[in-house]
């Protein structure tokens, strides 16, 4: 029996409310970005036979699916961290490519920010302490200390040096600033980056994400749903997932992410070059991660992101426009965020980023597009290349 091989577009895509949301809960926010959404998209939520989150409820997807009135014959809901929403859209496309879906939806919605300032729940500082974490915990071998170490290395390994670091948290500020959702929008330069309160040498507090509330949907489907879209399609064309390491000792270069695998993967099944993508969005929940995920998805040579970075390139005007929204580290961080990257590729892609919107030589808009999530401490990886007509 032959298997079909459908391609799959991206046919709607939204936010939710996001920055400081304090009334709402994250089903409300769930449900928000889901009907924005569809609205998006032009179809009807009959459609709507996949469905994919993660992170909310005790049977996740099952209680948001129920929550939105939807119930679903094709699920998912990995979790690995940032980078779930690019390991489940690259599941869901192979779903609807092999005819088992013929429209996702994806999904989430956070009040991590709301709920600490409530009361509701504390700051984490680690995963847990069970299984092979139980190694590292006692030492107090908290998340963003695994980032700083993996920072440290490169610095030692290469070179890079604190400067170019805060360039992109400075980069990322300046796409914010164009972005009305953007949580953060005031400029910020090198020196008050480097001048901020310690959190976990080298990084002090603007090398780290900020803490947001808020939520995003992407709907994936069919081609054969594409002629009753509202907009243009923005195809999926390739996507790789991988994973690394949880426990530090198990990391063999901490200069190396999983992006290296993923994104070779993603590159290779779209059949495009890196020096091909117009646009890249990046998991930023620390600025060595943006640089670093540049190295591995090849945008320039390993130990070179530093120089990279440091030139610019990463600006709305640059020589590749990244995280164009602001990013993790001055738009919006609601706890998995890779699902916003994909959000904001699209927008790019298909003109709708307003003062954000990225131009290239002679005013053309982006044709493609990169979005590469990463989950735990470089744990995961997930990376998708998006294209236009």
């Amino acid at each position: 029996m032959s298997v079909p091989s459908r391609k799959v577009a991206v046919a709607g895509v939204a936010l939710s409310d996001c920055g400081r949301v304090d009334e709402a809960t994250p089903y409300a926010l769930h449900a928000q970005a889901a009907r924005r959404a569809l609205a998006d998209s032009g179809l009807d939520r009959s459609v709507i036979d996949g469905f994919a989150s993660a992170g909310l409820g005790t049977l996740a997807p099952v209680e948001v699916a129920e929550y939105l009135g939807l119930r679903p014959t094709w699920v998912d809901s990995t979790s690995v961290g940032g980078a779930t929403w690019e390991v489940m859209a690259a599941h869901a496309a192979d779903a609807i490519a092999a005819g088992h879906a013929r429209a996702v939806l994806l999904v989430y919605g956070s009040t991590a920010r709301a709920d600490i300032k409530a009361r509701r729940r504390t700051s984490n500082l680690s995963f847990g302490s069970r299984g092979p974490l139980q190694f590292e915990v006692p030492y107090g071998h908290t998340l963003v200390a695994k980032y700083a170490m993996a920072a440290r290395r490169h610095m030692h390994e290469y070179g890079t040096t604190l400067e170019q670091l805060a360039s992109v948290a400075v980069q990322a500020r300046a796409n914010a600033a164009t972005n009305p959702d953007a949580m953060f929008r005031t400029p910020v330069t090198v020196d008050e980056v480097l001048s901020g309160d310690m959190i976990a040498d080298p990084f002090t507090k603007l090398h780290c994400c900020i803490r947001s509330d808020g939520g995003c949907a992407v709907l994936l489907v069919a081609e054969d749903l594409v002629p009753d879209t509202a907009k243009a399609p923005v195809w999926v064309l390739g996507s790789g997932t991988a994973v690394s390491h949880t426990t530090m000792s198990e990391w063999p270069d901490f200069t190396v992410s999983p992006a290296a695998v993923s994104g070779r993967l993603a590159f290779e099944r779209a059949g495009v070059r890196p020096a091909e993508v117009d646009v890249a969005q990046i998991y930023d929940a620390f600025t060595y991660m943006t640089l670093v995920t540049l190295e591995d998805l090849g945008f320039c040579a390993k130990g070179e992101g530093g120089a990279f970075v440091e030139k610019g390139r990463l600006l709305r005007d640059g020589e590749l426009p990244v995280n164009t929204d602001g990013g993790g580290l001055s738009a919006c961080h609601p706890g998995m965020r890779g699902l916003f990257l994909l959000v904001e590729a699209v927008r790019q892609l298909r003109g709708e980023a307003g003062e954000g919107q990225v131009r290239k030589p002679g005013g053309r808009l982006p044709r493609l597009a990169v979005a590469s999530g990463t989950g735990g401490w470089f744990c995961s990886s997930g990376t998708l290349v998006l294209g236009r007509d």
